[in-house]
């Protein structure tokens, strides 16, 4: 019997990124059973584009969700587009990645043999050359606590990978069920929040699988609030990884302690790259601004990290109330 799945998309004031992402998973050669999109935007913007979907000729059922939370929200957005879901596998897809036409057809044939319990897809950035970058090192999970992406990377085949990009990622509903639905300790950027999934999916004892072929062109759209790899993104990627590592593995996983050595190690390095720019033979001006560089980069990485551990003593997961009533249906207890 074929697997059947539901798509969930989650978005944020994100309409015509909205309509684009569901042309294409109209166009696959494997249909969702279902497409759910789920809104956090505090408008109707979204909702309107959704309705142009709604009933088409061909095209698959599609529902409209909302989230009340709001920004920074994109784990309680996932969950509430999964916690109810029937079919066997759930997708997950952001809003600004744009399905090839096999994209779930790929994915859905990765789940051989039966302890694959999750499968996450290429997404692709359109740059030259990015499909050997970090091929062999594709969504590592380091023994340092650190993470390796290369998620636009073409290894040639599937391989087992640690943990997934959240743009382009499916779970077993089954395995969600298991571990208890998707939790959400990571705001701002919501960095962090794929790898939850996928951490726990490891830990109950399922493989993770890459499948290079089940592609989307990820096209980057506009954060709600500041930009890609800015320093808020980087405070948010500190912060989140600690509470990544907190509520995943615990305290006492040696994961975390060696990973707080190595921000350590990194921030010094921040600061003398930051030093040595100023004993550079640059301008004044240009000097001063690699100073400046190093010791903001380095103070960003302390404040996350501080802000993380302090969050960690008692993690707040704004997705629990939505996942009750899947943990009470499988009979699920949560540690």
């Amino acid at each position: 019997m074929a697997r059947q799945a539901v798509v969930v998309v989650a978005t944020y004031r994100r309409p015509e990124y909205v309509r684009t992402c569901l042309q294409h998973l109209g166009r696959q050669t494997v249909a969702p059973r279902r497409i759910v999109v789920v809104d956090a935007s505090p408008d109707e913007s979204t909702r309107a584009v959704v309705d142009e979907f709604v009933g088409a000729s061909g095209f698959p059922d599609v529902e409209y969700r909302r989230n009340d939370l709001g920004a920074g929200t994109l784990a309680a957005s996932r969950a509430i587009g999964s916690y109810d879901a029937t079919e066997d596998i759930v997708a997950f897809i952001d809003d600004d990645a744009y399905a090839e036409p096999q994209w779930l057809a790929e994915l859905l044939a990765a789940y051989q043999p039966d302890d694959v319990g999750a499968v996450g897809g290429r997404a692709s950035n359109d740059r030259p050359g990015e499909e050997l970058e970090g091929h062999d090192r594709i969504g590592r999970f380091l023994p340092n606590g650190r993470l390796t992406g290369n998620f636009g990377a073409d290894p040639g085949r599937n391989v087992d990978a640690d943990h997934m990009l959240g743009a382009n990622m499916s779970v077993r509903t089954r395995v969600l069920s298991e571990i208890g639905g998707i939790h959400d300790y990571y705001p701002g950027t919501c960095l962090r929040e794929d790898s939850d999934l996928a951490l726990r999916v490891r830990k109950a004892g399922y493989r993770i699988v890459f499948a290079p072929d089940a592609a989307v062109l990820h096209v980057a759209g506009d954060y709600a609030k500041g930009r890609r790899f800015d320093r808020r993104y980087r405070f948010y990627g500190a912060r989140n990884h600690v509470l990544l590592l907190r509520t995943t593995l615990g305290w006492s996983d040696p994961h975390m302690p060696r990973y707080l050595g190595s921000v350590v190690a990194g921030v010094g390095r921040e600061a003398l790259t930051g030093v040595r720019e100023w004993g550079s033979k640059d301008s004044a001006g240009a000097r001063m601004r690699g100073l400046g560089g190093g010791l903001v980069r380095a103070a960003v990485d302390v404040a996350g990290t501080a802000t993380g551990l302090w969050a960690a003593v008692r993690p707040v997961d704004r997705a629990e109330a939505i996942n009750a009533p899947l943990r009470a249906n499988a009979g699920v207890r949560r540690d």
